[in-house]
């Protein structure tokens, strides 16, 4: 009996274990997918475009995974490898640290189980991240930290307009370098105290989205119940990230958080990873006069590779919502923000990114209005707006 019952034990542990090292991956590839396909036709005009491009991304939750981030994977949409065969040259890292039960663009309960607990347990984050939504930020930051200290040749991390400077001198003889930045994908992160903002930018986080898919004690989502604006909590949040220079994004804000915010600032607002309502009918979208106003006033819109957001997942389909960006608001204010690695099904990696500039082509952007779409928009802003 006591041997039966030590085999019994051994195979239970067996089996734990390999579910903690098996889960993770399986979870990751089910929920980053990239639609098979056949290899995109890019043509020589594209290519050399493309190779000569500063490509930059406002939006990617690579950080969220249990991926080594320097090694190529054939699951998920990022990685070192595949960023450098894409030509990426910056990349905002997201930091996603709440997911309600049954998430959807509609309505979300803010009292709604978390899916992102139960992540950070199989991934065997710190406990301290199983119950502190500023703790799983900061270890998702932790783990840029760790990537640039242990890769410096193909990772910088940028969080000032001087790092940025630097990043491009050298940029031009290691052409391959990745410019990281952090930022988070709603700030519920701070767990409801103003102190953690200082603590997460003294971290390196350099721009803050408001909400994620449900309201916070900083106000109203565009998929929560409420629909209100900003709380009092959440102007005295604006008003200190201001004041640090973070960078404000209000992807997933509702409307009227928007208006607020708009009105409050004195820094142009960023819309990190989105669609436009009038290209896609879509509740991921907010509408397209706010969208107008944000630009107007300086902003950024990036445009989402993903079918919620652009009606569809394929280049082409990228490349018909930025045009209609341009058209809406202008080719200064529109970017790429592709939602990589954040739950979202695309037709493409980051290692295909020269088959957006061929449908940028292939829809008669001029190779100026290109430039700016796939990444010189980004870096303005950067080299304006980073403290």
């Amino acid at each position: 009996m006591k041997k039966f019952f030590s085999l019994f034990i051994g195979f239970l542990f067996f089996g734990i274990a390999t579910f903690l090292i098996v889960a993770p991956a399986i979870v990751d590839d089910g929920a980053n997918v990239v639609v098979a396909h056949q290899p995109y036709e890019i043509s020589e005009r594209a290519a050399a475009l493309h190779s000569s491009l500063l490509v930059g991304d406002w939006h990617a939750d690579s950080l969220l995974w249990m991926r080594d981030l320097t090694e190529q994977y054939d699951y998920g949409h990022l990685d070192f490898p595949r960023m450098q065969q894409g030509n990426m040259a910056l990349q905002m890292f997201t930091t996603v640290t709440k997911s309600p039960s049954g998430q959807n663009y509609k309505r979300n309960s803010s009292d709604a189980s978390d899916n992102i607990t139960l992540l950070a347990m199989t991934q065997r984050w710190p406990v301290a991240t199983w119950t502190s939504l500023a703790e799983r930020a900061l270890f998702q930051a932790d783990k840029l930290h760790e990537l640039a200290d242990r890769d410096p040749e193909n990772l910088m991390l940028i969080r000032s307009r001087d790092e940025l400077a630097d990043y491009l001198q050298r940029r031009q003889s290691s052409p391959k370098l990745i410019g990281g930045l952090l930022g988070t994908e709603g700030s519920h992160a701070l767990d409801g105290d103003l102190n953690n903002i200082q603590r997460l930018f003294d971290r390196g986080f350099r721009m803050m989205s408001l909400q994620h898919f449900f309201d916070n004690k900083l106000g109203g989502s565009l998929h929560g119940t409420s629909g209100e604006g900003l709380t009092q909590f959440g102007r005295d949040a604006v008003t200190q990230m201001l004041a640090l220079e973070i960078m404000l994004d209000v992807s997933h804000s509702s409307e009227q958080v928007v208006i607020d915010t708009l009105a409050m600032s004195n820094k142009p607002l960023l819309v990190s990873h989105t669609g436009f309502q009038g290209h896609c009918q879509s509740p991921r979208n907010i509408s397209d006069g706010l969208m107008q106003q944000i630009a107007a006033a300086g902003g950024l819109i990036a445009v989402g590779y993903w079918e919620g957001a652009i009606c569809g997942n394929s280049p082409a389909t990228v490349a018909a919502a930025i045009v209609y960006g341009i058209g809406l608001v202008g080719e200064d204010h529109i970017a790429l923000g592709s939602d990589f690695d954040g739950s979202v099904t695309t037709s493409l990696d980051g290692s295909e990114l020269a088959a957006i500039t061929q449908a940028l082509l292939d829809a008669n952007l001029s190779e100026q209005q290109i430039r700016k779409v796939m990444g010189e928009n980004m870096l303005t802003y950067l080299q304006t707006y980073l403290p």
